[in-house]
């Protein structure tokens, strides 16, 4: 490699040439170069040179991607949680995004289903813990901002994305659709879990399924700044035809989400609204392609975003499996 050297009105000293693997001994008497003007060097006898050059620290950076992590074993934990409150419309009526129509998917079975399917392939267990918020719940009509899908507190896990929608549909029966609709518990609840693993082996991922009318902003936008100094990310689904203003705000592309002053460290949201990737009937989804790029379209660099600020780097590869060579054993 040829290097050459200017002043700051770019008059021209002189050139050197070194290799990667000359610069990569690193701080050593081999690194110091003559810098030589060939012009000079030719009209004057007793040009020496136009001054030195001396190499002080040399490092490598290698690119690591999200899979190189993945390989390595940092494994994905994905959480639903589903918004049961009122202004989605009473389940009774085929206008209600959620629907109880016996014949077809309704707007939230058809979301789960279709981003579900998406992410569970990067979930290593694919056991997820599905919550809901913003109903009443049996038998006493409490109002639950993060109840389990399955009915089970202590153990809310549901078997990959058909037990979620199994479990979805159960408490639809059940539960009572009421408000306020609060996301910080969820984000909350999955922020207790990310805090207690922060090495870089486990990352979380939120997925949050909303008709988008939002009552806790204030104190979301508090949960969401302080979830970015941990291994999560928030993915929101907005089903049906609302605004989605508030959740483009979460979202913190154009203006990073701040509260009382203090900024997300990282941005950790992606919001999704469903309607673009649904036909006019609304029972179609157009591209599964393209919602699938779009949902998982921010997760790799959030991923890295805490993994380099944290300073972790992936754990190499495990050898790739070779089945054992069977030794015959000559009995004597």
């Amino acid at each position: 490699m040829e290097i050459g050297s200017r002043l700051h009105n770019h008059d021209f000293i002189g050139e050197f040439t070194t290799s990667y693997r000359e610069l990569s001994r690193g701080q050593s008497q081999f690194n110091v170069y003559e810098v030589i003007n060939p012009k000079k060097k030719g009209k004057k006898k007793k040009y020496i040179n136009s001054g030195t050059v001396t190499l002080l620290s040399f490092l490598v950076e290698t690119e690591v991607s999200f899979l190189d992590y993945i390989k390595g074993g940092t494994q994905i934990n994905f959480t639903v949680a589903i918004d049961f409150t009122a202004s989605n419309g009473n389940p009774a009526q085929p206008t209600s995004l959620h629907y109880m129509n016996p014949y077809q998917l309704n707007a939230y079975g058809m979301a789960l289903k279709a981003v579900g399917e998406i992410v569970q392939d990067y979930d290593s267990d694919k056991m997820f813990p599905a919550l809901g918020f913003g109903a009443k719940l049996p038998p006493d009509g409490r109002i639950s901002h993060e109840f389990a899908l399955n009915g089970n507190p202590q153990n809310p896990y549901c078997d990959g994305i058909e037990g979620v929608m199994e479990a979805y549909y159960r408490s639809l029966k059940s539960v009572q659709l009421y408000g306020p609709t609060n996301f910080a518990p969820v984000i909350n609840h999955v922020a207790r879990y990310a805090a207690s693993v922060k090495d870089g082996s486990q990352y979380f991922v939120l997925l949050i399924v909303t008709d988008g009318v939002i009552s806790d902003m204030a104190q979301t936008k508090e949960s969401i700044v302080n979830a970015s100094k941990l291994p999560m990310s928030i993915i929101i689904v907005g089903v049906g035809p609302a605004e989605f203003d508030a959740m483009v705000e979460l979202d913190g592309d154009d203006v990073r989400v701040s509260s009382r002053g203090k900024y997300a460290e990282r941005d950790i949201v992606q919001f999704v609204p469903f309607r673009d990737y649904i036909d006019r009937s609304g029972n179609h989804i157009l591209s599964m392609a393209r919602l699938a790029k779009d949902v998982l379209a921010e997760i790799p660099e959030q991923f890295l975003s805490y993994m380099r600020a944290r300073g972790i780097k992936p754990s190499p590869a495990p050898p790739p499996y070779t089945p054992p060579t069977h030794v015959l054993q000559t009995q004597i």
